[in-house]
């Protein structure tokens, strides 16, 4: 029978936190004898404890749940490190500045690997002003659209949220060398470097 949490992970967690089991049964209000049926799998934390046992492990209950935690190890936060998800039901974008675990409407998303723009997703670039007028000729229906345009530098990032018959079209100030992105709901993310 799969439980929905292993003994493994709370067992590499609690020792990479370097606390005892009887440090964390005190910070859970439970045995010390609690602690280590769950770490060798003959037993399993009420839900009830989920969150308290996520912040004493310094994850999130959605990583405690999965087994699949990410530590960033990226303390300076570089833009040019971000990271999109997209959710596929409601189109939620999610930026973060590093990989990690990310659920919307009750699934854990695949962070976007971006390739490089192609033929039928070029980006046309204007100056206008103080500003680059960013042109994707693109289909914009329900079944096939742009969903997003960004500008990303180390220091940067500007997202324009996009819809279905409007035009893939927006305004960014692009200044200095960093990313453009596209997000097509069909072909995924892309970008092109300046």
């Amino acid at each position: 029978m799969d439980h929905y949490i292993t003994g493994n992970a709370i067992r590499e967690l609690r020792e990479k936190k370097k606390i005892t089991q009887k440090s964390l049964a005190q910070t859970l209000g439970v045995s010390d004898k609690t602690i280590s049926k769950w770490e060798t799998g003959k037993g399993y934390p009420d839900i009830s404890l989920l969150e308290p046992l996520a912040a004493a492990l310094d994850i999130s209950v959605a990583e405690l749940l999965s087994g699949d935690y990410v530590t960033n190890q990226n303390k300076m936060g570089n833009m040019l490190r971000s990271v999109f998800y997209v959710c596929p039901v409601c189109g939620n974008v999610i930026h973060t500045l590093g990989k990690c675990v990310v659920s919307c409407c009750g699934i854990t998303l695949p962070a976007q690997e971006a390739e490089e723009t192609d033929d039928a997703h070029s980006f046309l670039i204007e100056q206008v002003e103080d500003e680059s007028f960013v042109t994707v000729a693109h289909e914009m229906s329900k079944a096939h659209h742009i969903s997003f345009l960004a500008w990303v530098t180390s220091n940067k990032l500007e997202l324009l949220k996009l819809y279905p018959e409007q035009n893939a079209e927006g305004r960014f100030r692009l200044r200095g060398h960093g990313l453009l992105y596209l997000y097509c709901n069909k072909h995924g993310l892309m970008k092109r470097k300046l």
